[in-house]
């Protein structure tokens, strides 16, 4: 990872009312089309915005992933509020996933992914994690100006995304979901 890692002092900022308005959670998460049996992994978790969601619709783990401890222990007290106990907690960056090979079927990345140091060696472990025909969320800014979010020349804007993730052999389309935000859904 680099500087431009989330401030956890901001953390509140990730359950705004707006954020839930520009990234419903339960609506994004309709994107990874989740079965109850899959094993999904929340590559920078966060305090557990996507992650709360998708414990509660999964009978499997859920493997919250983030860089940050104090993330990873709110997520733990939004946890235990919902009486969820399929969240495997694991402190990692992205571009060394702590996580053995090919154990996922499904994975979201949101809003992190621009703020590793080396983009193609983060993809190369979101691939090795992710079992053969194990789908890819990831949900990055677009690169135009916005009030929010990262500067503009930390962006990575769709058509790279989508250039990177088709010479690394992933299937993937670009979902425009806001504004502010694109998505990307691809297929190992």
């Amino acid at each position: 990872m680099t500087d431009k890692r989330f401030n956890p002092e901001h953390a509140h900022k990730l359950m705004s009312d707006e954020r839930k308005v520009l990234l419903p959670p339960n609506k994004i998460i309709e994107y990874l089309k989740l079965d109850p049996d899959d094993i999904v992994a929340d590559l920078g978790a966060g305090n557990g915005y996507f992650t709360i969601p998708i414990a509660t619709g999964t009978n499997n783990t859920v493997h919250a992933v983030d860089i940050e401890p104090k993330m990873l222990d709110m997520l733990k007290e939004y946890a235990a509020k919902e009486q969820l106990d399929n969240i495997n907690y694991v402190v990692s960056d992205l571009e060394d996933i702590q996580l053995v090979d090919s154990s996922v079927n499904k994975v979201i990345v949101s809003l992190v992914i621009h703020e590793v140091a080396n983009l193609e060696t983060a993809l190369t472990e979101i691939k090795r994690i992710l079992k053969p025909g194990g789908e890819l969320l990831m949900i990055e800014w677009k690169a135009v100006d916005t009030e929010s979010g990262p500067p503009l020349h930390e962006r990575i804007s769709s058509e790279k995304m989508l250039e990177l993730l088709n010479t690394m052999n992933f299937e993937a389309e670009v979902i425009d979901l806001n504004p502010k935000h694109y998505a990307v859904k691809a297929r190992r």
